[in-house]
């Protein structure tokens, strides 16, 4: 926007002079220095329907993420705006940026995904039992569902959900909680920018 601003002031002045300075010659000079600046600067664009999605692309949209049994899981479309993210910036997953490839604005579309596509399979591995005093030090009254926190051994948080209780040991699952279901991606796409390209909107 500064930019704009500089080139309406530049050629508010220019028409100052031309018509009122007969020394107008060195300002036209200093004058189309100035908006090769300023052009080299700024990259003014209009986005339009045709630009598509690809890596890198800076892309404003709604998107719901449900079960097949209709239960939403996270949505943005109640929102009076949409949310912006860059592709290849991890916001998404691979699997949900995938559906988004080659879209372009006022597109719309739904995915079915497949685990491996969305969250991951479920894996009996990932599932770790603590004794009573040993959990004690992460929660004092552990509840089945309650989701809990662990830091490994270079102090990354490993999120888990306590799946089950006795009277010696706790069980916590830290598979994803989407883990082995399929999912539906739902998208609706309002502005595309290219990769690399800044857009000013002009008013």
């Amino acid at each position: 926007m500064r930019y704009i601003i500089d080139a309406y002031i530049w050629s508010q002045m220019a028409y100052y002079f031309l018509h009122y300075n007969t020394a107008s010659r060195f300002f036209i000079l200093l004058f189309q220095q100035q908006m090769a600046f300023i052009m080299t600067q700024s990259q003014f664009i209009n986005p339009n329907e045709d630009t598509r999605i690809a890596h890198g692309s800076l892309v404003k949209l709604h998107f719901e993420v449900s079960l097949e049994n209709g239960t939403v899981i996270d949505s943005t479309f109640s929102r009076d705006a949409p949310v912006s993210l860059t592709i290849g910036d991890e916001s998404l997953l691979p699997g949900f940026e995938q559906v988004l490839m080659n879209l372009r604005a006022g597109d719309t579309r739904t995915a079915h995904l497949e685990p491996e596509q969305a969250f991951g399979e479920w894996n009996p591995e990932n599932i770790q039992h603590f004794s009573r005093p040993q959990f004690a030090l992460v929660a004092d009254n552990p509840e089945v569902g309650m989701m809990v926190e662990f830091e490994d051994k270079g102090k990354n948080t490993l999120p888990g959900t306590i799946s089950a209780i006795d009277d010696d040991q706790v069980e916590v699952d830290f598979n994803h909680p989407l883990a082995g279901q399929d999912v539906l991606f739902k998208v609706k796409i309002f502005k595309v920018t290219p990769p690399g390209v800044t857009g000013i909107q002009l008013m």
